[in-house]
């Protein structure tokens, strides 16, 4: 009896020890409650770490060559081309909200990323297929050539080249809604080591985005020049088809968030409640508005939208409030108007970091086509303009790590903070250097110019006869805002997943997507705006016409860019000192 007794303690015991191993929440493949011993940690996160990194590789490795592609092969205009790069390229970051509202609505972040991965693969066979087939092609025609009339793509060959590129866009865009929020996910934040290591990922995530991609704009810039698109295109679609083995692989060892419903029906619902009881006065009583539980009967309301608190508001009538408890459409929980405060005050925000965005899409097509125009040899060797941005890729490569082992502890001893700086002053800092990365574009381009007219190469082809100017004197603005991006990128990752409601964590993430996306759309918006201004008060057109870059005016347009940041910056810090942190 006493070994028995004996047994049934020690089974007991297991079965508690084991109990509290579990993580609230999550789930595993199955199902089944997740383990924190065998679901989650490092060795989950390694797995996300290497998708992000060969997707970026394909993703960016074959966007930064597209001005090129749409220019010399679809017989798009510069401008025009530009253009549909930053559309495509807009798209695909606003299309992550896609695969956060499924993610946080519906499927599980590893389901949602596997159907965007396979959407994505069968947008770069599409594109391959197109590069292969002559019949999909259009015939060789000289852009350089004035007396040559290039029409571009049409018909059924822009049909499936607007299906293949849309088709990645989609597809990418899903997964970067959901891959740093289930990276982040295999980590206990309730832990403080966990938590720490949680932070830290968000860092390595953007190494790993960086690391991919500076092999993708080396790799397949290099393949696409010289061995043609269809190579490029069906490596493209083979290292998205390697990430989602990969993925694979890992299946069992990831840890899944259950869904909890549409974030966007519960964001409506505060706003359609609040409205029905606009007439309502506002108690002072906390415990009067309605609460998730018992113990949130005092919760402390935040002093921002007090608007939105009659949402919780409860009928004075038992009847009444019997019936309206069971519609959230006509009260929520103090809890759902909270969570709806905090996305509210993350806006401005959000909205403060689309200017850097902008920017960024400079680098990605303009600066590229500056170094089309420059000497681009090392010794024999001759880069690809479109391999440059290497150059911010490299830097973040090398400070990431250094910035994450080495600053963060040493700020962590100043400040007390896990994360070594607040998460709004990281992006502040980013915000700030990106002002200074648009100066030295500006003042490396008027150098350009100038080099060109010392040697009688304004009006000459700027592809056929490049200025004698290193193609590296781009790596001034490159690095700056490389700094910058290290700052910005991750430091927004922390602050939505940080600060969004667990069940709009995807959707709160996803921001930092969008804010690229509003970036990308604004510069299409600014070229031809500023296009047109300038046209009207020059005879010789506006700023950014035409196909010779040497007859444009790039610099003052940088300068532009540079004021315009420095007045965001100014107005991020009022809005940063604006924000309440939860």
């Amino acid at each position: 009896m006493d070994q028995e007794s004996k047994s049934e303690k020690g089974g007991s015991g297991n079965e508690e020890g084991a109990n509290m191993n579990l993580v609230e929440g999550f789930v595993d493949h199955r199902g089944d409650p997740a383990n924190n011993l065998k679901h989650g940690g490092i060795t989950a996160a390694v797995f996300i770490l290497v998708m992000a990194a060969v997707e970026n590789m394909a993703y960016l490795g074959t966007s930064v060559n597209l001005v090129t592609y749409f220019y010399l092969y679809m017989h798009y205009d510069l401008s025009r081309s530009a253009d549909m790069v930053t559309n495509f390229m807009g798209a695909s970051f606003l299309l992550s909200l896609v695969g956060a509202f499924i993610s946080d609505a519906y499927l599980s972040r590893l389901k949602t990323l596997l159907v965007f991965g396979s959407i994505e693969f069968i947008g770069f066979m599409v594109l391959t297929i197109q590069a292969q087939l002559k019949s999909l092609q259009l015939p060789h025609c000289n852009m350089f050539n004035p007396n040559e009339t290039c029409r571009h793509v049409t018909g059924s060959k822009k049909a499936v080249l607007l299906s293949g590129l849309y088709l990645v866009a989609l597809g990418s865009g899903g997964i970067k809604g959901t891959l740093p929020i289930l990276g982040a996910d295999q980590f206990n934040e309730n832990d403080p080591k966990e938590q720490r290591l949680m932070w830290s990922f968000f860092n390595f995530f953007l190494f790993g985005l960086c690391f991919g991609a500076s092999i993708g704009v080396v790799l397949l810039v290099w393949l696409q020049n010289i061995e043609g698109w269809d190579i490029a295109l069906s490596l493209s679609a083979s290292l998205i088809l390697f990430g989602l083995f990969v993925m694979a692989l890992g299946y069992t060892k990831f840890r899944n968030r259950i869904p909890a419903g549409s974030p966007t029906a519960k964001i409506l619902q505060v706003f359609v409640a609040a409205f029905r009881n606009r007439k309502h006065t506002l108690p002072s009583n906390p415990t009067d508005l309605n609460p998730e539980n018992e113990t949130q009967l005092t919760i402390e309301r935040s002093s921002q939208f007090k608007f939105l608190d009659k949402a919780a508001i409860r009928p004075s009538n038992t009847e009444n409030q019997a019936i309206a408890l069971n519609n959230k459409w006509k009260i929520c929980t103090i809890t759902q108007v909270e969570d709806v405060k905090v996305l509210l005050r993350m806006i401005p925000i959000f909205a403060c970091t689309i200017l850097m965005s902008t920017c960024l899409a400079q680098l990605q097509t303009f600066s590229i086509q500056q170094g089309e125009t420059m000497n681009r040899k090392i010794g024999k060797l001759k880069i690809a303009s479109a391999s440059v941005p290497i150059i911010p890729m490299f830097f973040i490569v090398i400070l990431t790590p250094l910035y994450d082992r080495l600053f963060v502890p040493m700020a962590r001893k100043f400040t007390g903070l896990e994360t070594g700086i607040t998460h709004l002053r990281r992006i502040g800092t980013g915000l700030l250097l990106s002002i200074f990365s648009m100066a030295a574009a500006a003042i490396v381009e008027r150098k350009r110019k100038d080099v060109a007219k010392q040697h009688g190469l304004i009006h000459a082809n700027p592809m056929l006869n490049p200025v004698p100017m290193s193609v590296f004197m781009l790596s001034f603005q490159y690095f700056i805002f490389g700094v910058a991006d290290l700052f910005t990128f991750a430091g927004l990752l922390q602050f939505f997943y940080s600060q969004a409601p667990k069940g709009f964590r995807s959707l709160g993430t996803s921001f930092v997507w969008c804010s690229m996306s509003m970036g990308y759309f604004l510069s299409s918006v600014l070229v031809n705006s500023i296009n047109s201004v300038t046209e009207k008060m020059s005879v010789k057109g506006g700023w950014l016409r035409g196909n010779n870059i040497n007859l444009n005016h790039l610099d003052l347009f940088y300068w532009t860019l540079a004021v315009l940041s420095l007045i965001n910056f100014v107005n991020y810090l009022f809005w940063a000192k604006w924000y309440r942190y939860k």
